[in-house]
């Protein structure tokens, strides 16, 4: 019985002291740690790279498609089943090979704008002094919305 009183007391002391540490550890943040809230999918929205990028990927997906129309229309027209096979082997790696560049393409385009859309935000919090600057949807209140500021800048 006395042992366990003696646990008790430790675990108790031990849970205050973890407590003590802890306000101590979060009371080390500057009163003037100043804190931004982006949100970057309004920002990456209103973007003209973004906007000119998805048409461009339209204008691609759509050249995609009559590619398989007029591929699909040859086969049709082919009546001999061993030159229909080599043809249809040729279209599927040519579909592949233009599906391939056109994804590398988008992907290597929409990297550049993350890239330049996180140098603007930077920059900006660099020049207003912000300490840190958070996406808007992980942050349930407190910051200073930067959005607009950085959607005029990214254009």
């Amino acid at each position: 019985m006395k042992y366990n009183k003696k646990l008790f007391t430790l675990s108790i002391m031990t849970f205050v002291l973890g407590l003590t540490i802890g306000n101590y550890a979060i009371s080390d943040v500057p009163s003037n740690y100043k804190v931004a809230v982006v949100d970057v999918q309004k920002v990456i929205s209103s973007s003209s790279q973004v906007k000119a990028l998805k048409e461009e990927q339209k204008k691609k997906s759509q050249e995609l498609a009559k590619f398989v129309e007029t591929a699909k229309t040859t086969l049709d027209k082919e009546k001999d089943p061993g030159k229909k096979k080599v043809l249809e082997t040729k279209y599927n790696k040519e579909f592949q090979t233009k599906r391939t560049t056109i994804a590398k393409n988008y992907e290597t385009k929409l990297l550049a704008i993350d890239k330049s859309i996180s140098a603007v935000i930077n920059e900006d919090a660099k020049a207003k002094g912000y300490d840190l600057v958070l996406a808007k949807g992980v942050v349930l209140s407190g910051g200073i919305d930067i959005t607009s500021e950085i959607s005029a800048k990214v254009k």
